[in-house]
């Protein structure tokens, strides 16, 4: 195979703001291109500063072990992700992105679709939501009414957050869903909670630190909502480890280290009973795309990248009222104009 990799910065179109004051205003990521004879497959990895991730160091580690991933005689994914896994055991990212491209060009190569290569019938009744980053109460009204959707996801962790939802709440009837991103006490939720669940909110993403164990435990056995993972189930093993102190999990490609491990996950969390949900790290049309492939497996998605980021030229998805249209065509089923 041969490898080209490059550095893309997307600015968002409002400034993105989540719990504990975290505001980014471009989203940097890695975009990968794997080929072999004809075909070339695509895959990206957005870099997220709270996870000590940058694109820089990301493309040092790719460098310098360049003709390592370039050898390996591709058979099937799945076995490039184990080699990948040991070749970058501490970079899941850079993991992620390979193995994107990777499902891409095999895809490409089965003439297939990723979700006909793994057994699903499309379906895209799951819709997407769309995201309203933290903001004042006036910007974050102003936000939701520009882009008119059936689903919200809302950043919380403020002092306001009742009032967030209520003054929102005043102009739509769409479904809410709160990602506190591990902002809140033991205490604090399970004060708001209930009364988030009044104002028609359908479930809350991480509302306690990632270790609170103790206290997910005790909001696990009183919330009236469903409590779903995301800072706490990061890799394949946390999905076990979430049983019993959530409701269901969120699934980052990138954390988790690609298309490969996430399968996996969905299996565990299915024979557990819990609900899934895939999420965006503010992924261009790549990696959304990826994302949008496990529809027809998921309860929940939050595969809204493209709307929030500007420049991106990629084609192949189509976003309307929430409902997330694929090209057809093999491997991740979009053209990425880079």
């Amino acid at each position: 195979m041969k490898l080209q990799y490059k550095h893309r910065e997307l600015a968002f179109e409002y400034p993105f703001t989540i719990s504990n004051g975290r505001t980014k205003i471009h989203q940097p990521a890695l975009i990968t291109a794997l080929s072999l004879g004809p075909f070339t497959g695509f895959g990206e990895a957005p870099a997220i500063a709270y996870y000590q991730v940058t694109v820089e160091q990301m493309m040092e580690d790719l460098e310098r072990k360049k003709n390592f991933v370039e050898k390996f005689a591709l058979t099937e994914p799945e076995r490039y992700w184990h080699y990948l896994h040991h070749l970058y055991p501490n970079n899941p990212f850079l993991v992620c992105a390979l193995d994107m491209a990777c499902w891409d060009l095999f895809g490409k190569m089965k003439a297939k679709p990723l979700h006909e290569l793994w057994g699903t019938h499309w379906n895209n009744d799951v819709l997407t939501d769309y995201t309203i980053g933290i903001d004042t109460i006036e910007n974050m009204v102003a936000k939701m009414k520009a882009r008119p959707w059936p689903v919200y996801k809302i950043k919380l962790g403020t002092h306001e957050d009742v009032e967030i939802i209520t003054a929102l709440r005043q102009h739509t009837d769409a479904v809410f869903r709160v990602d506190a991103n591990a902002g809140w006490e033991y205490a604090e939720a399970a004060h708001k909670i209930p009364l988030l669940k009044e104002l028609g909110v359908e479930f809350i993403e991480q509302p306690l630190a990632k270790d609170n164990w103790a206290g997910m435990k005790q909001l696990f056995q009183q919330s009236p909502l469903p409590l779903l993972a995301d800072e706490s189930c990061v890799l394949e093993q946390d999905v076990e480890k979430c049983h019993g102190y959530f409701h269901g999990i969120n699934i980052k490609l990138t954390k988790c280290s690609g298309i490969t491990p996430a399968l996996r996950m969905i299996k565990k969390a299915r024979e557990l009973g819990m609900k899934v949900m895939m999420g965006s790290m503010n992924e261009s049309g790549i990696g959304s795309a990826a994302i949008v492939n496990f529809l027809p497996q998921l309860d929940y998605v939050d595969a809204d990248g493209p709307l929030l980021l500007t420049g991106d030229k990629t084609t192949g998805l189509h976003y309307e009222a929430g409902r997330i249209n694929l090209s057809g065509k093999p491997g991740l089923g979009i053209t990425p104009v880079l």
